[in-house]
């Protein structure tokens, strides 16, 4: 327990595909004027440094964020990504990477909440830091803060424990991402249940389940074991940047899962993913996938 950081694997493709439809599920719930709650259960450190020896080590976000970075026509959903990440790196230069945290922070209105959770005793510390800096800078530029109420919470404590006092929130609009590391294979079972009870508390809340696809058992059967769970409409998205290894090695492939997703969302990502297959591809194995249903049994 506590041995996964991500600040190991932060921007690489998986974070791509993860962050493009964070950010589009986020802008589209930003149209409606009503104020929603956005909850990330497993939050990390909110902000990396891709200079850092973690990140460097295997220097994963080369073959994610660093192969888009210098692009200067990719389709909106990407122009949008890449125009929040660089408005994190002013200089032009490629060294910081924004987490879900905070990028849901830079787009979430003054009136907008954020509860974010993260149990890890390194990581809870970091993302507070960063929150706090997050903060100060935008009262520097004259933004205001909620008068009543923080828009911002950090709390050490289990996301999947946390939704529960949440939920419905009082607006009855919310985004909840749940992105566990998925190191022990219990966190599969943990995610289902938890999608399952959130469900039953606020059905017409946005989930957003990122998942990675590796050649173990639980990996490949989460999604189908997701789409049994609920009766909402569901949209599935795959990411792989190339062929799996036949040893199970390796990290080629991710999925978002998204329940009650906002509407086009499939038909903007089934125009998107060819890009950044094409980008992001390292052998004739890269492909992609979108799948959309809804279980009414």
């Amino acid at each position: 327990m506590f041995s996964y950081r991500h600040a190991f694997h932060a921007g690489n493709h998986a974070d791509v595909l993860k962050h493009v439809v964070l950010i589009q599920v986020l802008l589209y719930t930003c149209q409606k004027e009503t104020p929603f709650f956005y909850i990330d259960t497993h939050a990390g450190g909110g902000i990396y440094s891709l200079r850092g020896h973690e990140a460097k080590k295997h220097a994963e976000f080369q073959s994610g964020i660093g192969k888009l970075w210098k692009e200067k026509a990719a389709p909106k959903p990407v122009e949008d990504y890449l125009r929040l990440i660089r408005s994190m790196n002013p200089d032009g230069a490629l060294n910081v990477y924004p987490g879900s945290p905070c990028i849901a922070d830079i787009i979430l209105r003054h009136h907008d909440k954020l509860r974010l959770f993260e149990l890890h005793p390194s990581e809870i510390q970091i993302l507070e830091r960063n929150i706090l800096q997050l903060a100060r800078k935008k009262q520097a530029g004259g933004y205001s803060l909620p008068v009543r109420g923080k828009r911002t919470i950090v709390e050490k404590k289990d996301g999947f424990s946390a939704l529960k006092s949440l939920l419905p929130p009082p607006s009855r609009r919310a985004v909840i991402l749940m992105d566990p590391p998925y190191e022990d294979k219990s966190d599969y079972q943990k995610v289902t249940d938890a999608l399952k009870d959130a469900l039953k508390r606020f059905s017409t809340g946005t989930y957003l389940i990122w998942y990675p696809l590796l050649q173990r058992m639980e990996s490949q059967r989460f999604a189908g074991r997701l789409k049994r769970a609920i009766s909402q409409e569901w949209l599935n998205v795959t990411l792989s940047t190339g062929a799996p290894v036949p040893d199970g090695s390796g990290f080629v492939s991710s999925g978002m899962f998204v329940v009650n997703p906002p509407w086009k969302l499939a038909e903007t990502l089934r125009e998107t993913l060819p890009y950044l297959v094409t980008l992001l591809h390292k052998d004739q194995g890269a492909c992609f996938t979108v799948e959309t249903g809804e279980n009414n049994s």
